[in-house]
């Protein structure tokens, strides 16, 4: 009987539950173990109060040269351009219709004040190359677009540059792979990570804000004379130099951040923390690559639109009818949209060729 009973005793002990303090315990040390886990997935170059080796940051990376980069980017777009040429087409009446387009009368106001500076020129008369040039400089920060634009106006412009990011990526996802894919299902399929690459994109803003700030503090710096104090000007130099930097360093991988977070399912933290492992190491070949991109597009705005602008004042100067076709706004918004589409491209393609290189780390 004395057994029986001990027997049910131990049943009882056996079935009775852990009490608060053993469950709690048990929760945190398994949720301890899952961050240590996560933490040891990712890339760790460098620790704390520890001396870094070269060869322990410096990570390797197989890609394509620089020109061949960019000479790839081309013929990726040139060779789908049944795809590129009607985005580019929608781009340009998407904001000409919700955005606006830069007024003709704000064109022929540059031109007017062109024409006074070469009247007050002491030696000869500017050519209609140099007017082009200086036009290009003067207009090329609007891109096309309405001067005067409310807050409703720059909200659709935001909006309009990254659906053609997302479309861009979206199309170039699906041919890469061998798969036919037509614009309508770029337009109708590919916002669909718009939020979370939006919440990227404020990122990269916040990142981009020590530039503001030296663009700022320049332009005082400048009115104030401050920069004319040899000392005052190497500080200003140091901190400028600094501020720069942060924003390279962090911007360098949230670039990357925009282009992983349009895949199917990525939250924007997610991607944030992949495109961090991948540029770990590899950050100012990276900035080397973007700084050869932005000279690239350069080039091509010169080589396009100044022959462009040329023909332009030429046939003004000729036939008086044309001085209120907006020809130079519909081309600039049309460049625009095509440095968009060059940008997602380029960023696109490198991100595929790091993702498949086959690291140690």
């Amino acid at each position: 009987m004395r057994s029986g009973n001990s027997k049910k005793k131990g049943k009882k002990l056996e079935k009775k539950p852990e009490g608060f303090k053993a469950n709690f315990l048990k929760s945190y040390r398994e949720a301890r173990e899952k961050m240590w886990q996560r933490k040891r997935a990712r890339v760790r170059l460098h620790q704390s109060f520890k001396r870094s080796y070269r060869e322990d940051y410096v990570r390797k990376l197989s890609v394509p040269g620089l020109l061949h980069h960019a000479g790839d980017t081309f013929a990726v777009i040139f060779k789908n351009w049944k795809l590129f040429v009607p985005l580019m087409i929608f781009a340009v009446v998407f904001n000409i219709l919700l955005v606006g387009l830069m007024s003709e009368d704000t064109y022929v106001q540059f031109q007017k004040t062109l024409e006074e500076t070469n009247a007050n020129m002491a030696r000869g008369e500017m050519g209609n190359f140099a007017k082009s040039g200086l036009l290009l400089v003067s207009t090329v920060t609007t891109g096309g677009l309405s001067g005067g634009r409310g807050e409703a106006q720059t909200i659709f412009a935001v909006m309009s540059f990254l659906l053609i990011w997302l479309v861009t990526i979206y199309l170039l996802r699906f041919r890469m792979a061998g798969k036919k894919v037509k614009l309508r299902d770029g337009l109708y399929n590919a916002c669909a990570p718009l939020i979370s690459t939006f919440v990227v994109f404020v990122v990269a803003f916040i990142q981009a804000l020590p530039i503001f700030v030296v663009i700022f503090t320049y332009s005082a710096a400048v009115q104030t004379d401050f920069l004319s104090t040899p000392f005052y000007a190497l500080v200003y130099f140091i901190f400028a130099a600094a501020m720069l930097l942060l924003s390279g360093y962090l911007l360098s991988s949230t670039l990357m951040a925009l282009v992983a977070v349009t895949a199917p399912g990525l939250y924007p933290v997610t991607a944030l923390k992949t495109a961090s492992d991948l540029m770990a190491g590899r950050r100012m070949r990276f900035i080397v690559r973007i700084i050869f991109m932005l000279l690239v597009l350069v080039v091509v705005w010169v080589v396009v639109m100044l022959p462009l602008m040329t023909i332009d004042l030429w046939l003004k100067g000729l036939i008086d009818w044309l001085n209120g076709v907006p020809f130079v706004p519909v081309l600039l918004l049309t460049m625009t949209s095509f440095t968009f589409i060059y940008v997602a491209a380029y960023l696109y393609l490198y991100y595929r060729r790091v993702l498949a290189y086959e690291d140690d780390k």
